[in-house]
């Protein structure tokens, strides 16, 4: 027991060295206090793009009240102002996830104005091919007709024209998937079809078509008095409301006064709409006798309304005219007609001017629609630019953005609200893929009911068409001004 014990003592004291030395303190190792980078300085000038859309959306947009940040008091100082900004530094993003309302169809943010403006004024890339898209029931497939083919183009030097119709593209067949890139090319090869006992199928026929750059077309496309049964009735297919050609369409008007026209019929069945100035233009053509008289009363956002309504509530207002308005002071007079009722032909792509003209003119004449349901388009546009004022003046030249926000609404002189599901025909008939007729020929179908109600031929006020396919698209739908409607008379806004 004494030896065990003995050994146990040992261990003990041998132990009990051991911590002793153990207990010996390090010294403590401290971290070196690293001082937190600055944070990056932000300046809006970092954001110039982003900069000038806020600021034009906050002045100028029709739906600012659905957008919280583009409310006046939304941003407390400079520095949170310039973070929202910088958050999304691609300028399209930007726009469209940040700016627009989920009720808005038609803004839109260009990189190239240069192109934009060209647009405005009637000039593109184009062949002259004038289209619709039509889908094939049950299927993915879908197949192209020819509306018109336009004058001086490429595709007026071909043998195609209106009521053929396309299926393939340089031999791969039109598809809802894919005929974006195949029409996108600058050079293509159309398989050309027919239609037989609502059976679409190729005739063997190719027509190969090249976009050229700068091609510019007259709206005006046809101009005629016809005289059927002792009257003289003038016929104007317009095309779009284009400023540049105010001249042309004020020309068409002195003919059909010259000829003494008793009674018009305004094709405007392809017509996506254009300029306010020139659709104000086209009522004073078509009357004369209300000169001065109200149009149309523009609504715009809760805070702009307010300051027009307090400074100047006459820029509110469109009026009939005497003048063309050419934005120069050498306005010329305008060719009236004095009409006491018009007929219009329109049709799911007749939007924008084309429902501002018809609007406007019916609480003033009689006016009556021939064909089927309008696109239901009637807010406007205009041009914002990175310049003091937005104007187009002193654009910032370091870039080539600009903004077409929507920017008020309106009503006519009966406070009468353009119904947002299009203006429904008075005598109704769908184009007919197997029946197109002559554009301009009084056997036209369409043209053919408005005369019907003009000369009395026919009580009819519904009449179905052919076989109906789902309409897909057109030519002008690639095009930035596609059913747009713009107003490049912008009133200043002083904060």
């Amino acid at each position: 027991m004494k030896k065990y014990f003995l050994v146990a003592l040992l261990a003990t004291v041998s132990f009990s060295s051991c911590s002793t030395s153990d207990d010996v303190q390090e010294p403590e190792v401290v971290d070196p206090v690293v001082e937190p980078e600055p944070e990056e300085e932000l300046d809006r000038a970092d954001y110039p793009i982003q900069d000038f859309m806020y600021g034009a959306m906050n002045l100028y947009y029709l739906y600012k009240g659905d957008i919280p940040e583009l409310a006046d008091t939304f941003f407390t100082d400079e520095d949170s102002y310039i973070k929202y900004l910088s958050e999304n530094p691609d300028p399209e993003a930007f726009y469209n996830d940040e700016l627009l309302s989920d009720q808005d169809r038609f803004s839109f943010l260009t990189d190239n104005y240069i192109e934009l403006e060209n647009s405005f004024s009637g000039v593109s890339k184009s062949n002259g091919l004038k289209f619709s898209l039509v889908r094939f029931s049950n299927s993915d497939n879908i197949f192209g007709y020819v509306r018109y083919v336009a004058p001086n183009s490429t595709a007026s030097e071909t043998i195609i024209e209106r009521g053929d119709l396309f299926t393939e593209i340089d031999g791969t067949t039109l598809t809802i998937n894919n005929y974006q890139t195949l029409l996108a090319q600058d050079t293509y090869t159309l398989n050309i079809a027919a239609v037989a006992n609502n059976t679409v199928s190729p005739t063997g026929e190719t027509v190969t078509l090249s976009k050229v750059e700068g091609f510019e077309e007259n709206p005006v496309y046809i101009a005629k008095t016809l005289e059927i049964d002792g009257a003289k009735i003038g016929y104007l297919m317009y095309n779009s409301f284009v400023s540049n050609f105010d001249d042309e369409l004020n020309n068409a008007f002195a003919q059909f006064k010259a000829d003494g026209i008793t009674d018009l019929v305004l094709d405007l069945r392809y017509n996506g709409g254009g300029s306010v100035a020139t659709a104000i233009d086209l009522t004073s053509m078509i009357t004369g006798q209300f000169d001065g008289e109200i149009i149309t009363k523009q609504q715009w956002n809760a805070e702009a309304q307010a300051y027009f309504e307090s400074e100047s509530p006459e820029s509110l207002l469109s009026r009939f005219n005497s003048t063309i308005y050419t934005g120069t002071a050498s306005e010329q007079p305008i060719n009236s007609l004095n009409l006491m009722r018009l007929y219009v032909i329109g049709t799911g792509s007749t939007a924008s001017a084309s429902e501002l003209t018809i609007t406007g003119l019916r609480p003033y004449i009689d006016v009556k629609t021939i064909g089927s349901t309008t696109v239901g388009k009637f807010q406007a546009s205009t041009t914002l630019y990175d310049s003091d004022n937005f104007g187009r003046t002193n654009a910032n030249p370091n870039h080539t953005y600009a903004i077409q926000p929507l920017i008020y609404t309106y009503r006519n002189a009966d406070d009468v609200v353009g119904p947002p599901t299009g203006i429904e025909p008075d005598f109704e008939l769908e184009e007919d893929l197997t029946n197109l007729g002559e554009l301009g020929n009084p056997t036209e179908p369409l043209l053919s009911l408005a005369l019907d109600q003009i000369l009395g031929r026919s009580r009819s006020t519904k009449r179905s068409a052919g076989p109906a396919y789902q309409l897909i698209g057109e030519t002008d739908m690639f095009s930035p001004t596609y059913q747009r409607m713009y107003d490049n008379k912008l009133p200043n806004i002083n904060k």
